[in-house]
């Protein structure tokens, strides 16, 4: 299977190196200090669970280079999705998928924008990963896990396809029924999460831990799941007590990668999390207090270091 990873930060080095090293064909897409060190020295994952060293990859930073392929991963910072999708569409036009993976729910429809509709699913990563440094993904905790699925009009068999490639590379990735409610199921947890750890500066472990930080963290998965209900999406009511009951068994070291930008100094991905709970909120009318503040708190570093 012909696999493009447009993006190789913490999601896509950690699963494209999986795939790769079951035997896919993967190109990995990256630029500066990283696009160096995979060309020079491959990709290194460190994961107590599924560590990988790859002392050869193919990586490039030329979409124009790669051809078509089967399945493109779309793993790049939500505000590198809409100029990067143009340059997506000599990918996927023999047939092939892109599947974003971003934190937010907006990537799918700006891929389909550019893309058509039948060349887009969706997924979601359930991941703590990050660049540790030029070439080496470091992996925090157990939980690696894929969603995957297709959205009425996306062709089904690259995304079948691609299920089974990963699940032959020992990635524990699920074909869902419905991915727009598996988007929003993540959304709940990592905006609230994302914003929490970013204000607070702290891993997981203290917030959860703090009476008060832990009863603001659940208030804003409610605002989630209370937005998402709205706009249609099939949302468990009691989502947010179970995401929280999720989070009690994670990592306590577990950061967002919101928080590890922030403390880089590096542009952060807040309109898009936080910013658009609150933002959907407004027009539909709902209160979402809580990431309205996170929002408004994150804003001077929304480009970075102030």
């Amino acid at each position: 299977m012909r696999v493009a990873v447009i993006g190789t930060g913490g999601i896509g080095g950690y699963f494209g190196a999986q795939l790769a090293k079951a035997g896919a064909d993967v190109t990995f897409v990256a630029r500066g200090a990283q696009l160096a060190a995979l060309r020079e020295r491959g990709l290194i994952v460190e994961s107590g669970v599924a560590p990988v060293a790859l002392p050869q990859v193919r990586a490039t930073d030329d979409l124009a280079a790669i051809g078509p392929v089967d399945a493109v991963l779309v793993c790049v910072k939500l505000w590198d999705v809409e100029p990067t999708a143009p340059g997506l569409a000599p990918l996927v036009a023999r047939g092939g998928v892109a599947i974003p993976f971003q934190n937010g729910v907006d990537a799918p429809g700006v891929l389909q924008g550019a893309l058509g509709a039948e060349a887009v699913a969706g997924g979601t990563a359930h991941i703590a990963a990050t660049i540790r440094a030029p070439g080496v993904i470091a992996h925090t905790g157990t939980l690696a896990r894929l969603r995957v699925g297709t959205f009425e009009r996306t062709r089904a068999a690259p995304v079948d396809a691609f299920v089974a490639a990963a699940k032959a590379a020992g990635i524990d990735c699920e074909r869902v029924p419905d991915i727009a409610a598996a988007l929003w199921e993540k959304f709940t947890f990592l905006a609230s999460f994302a914003g929490m750890t970013a204000v607070a500066r702290v891993p997981l472990g203290p917030i959860r831990a703090d009476p008060a930080m832990r009863a603001t963290f659940l208030a804003a998965m409610r605002e989630v799941v209370a937005l998402g209900r709205a706009r249609g999406i099939a949302l468990p009511e009691d989502l947010a007590d179970r995401a929280l009951a999720f989070a009690d068994t994670l990592p306590a070291e577990m950061k967002s990668s919101q928080l590890v930008d922030l403390a880089a100094g590096r542009r952060i991905e807040a309109p898009w999390l936080s910013g658009a709970v609150a933002r959907m909120a407004a027009a539909a009318g709902l209160p979402a207090p809580v990431h309205a503040t996170l929002f408004a708190a994150l804003k001077p570093w929304v480009h970075g270091a102030p």
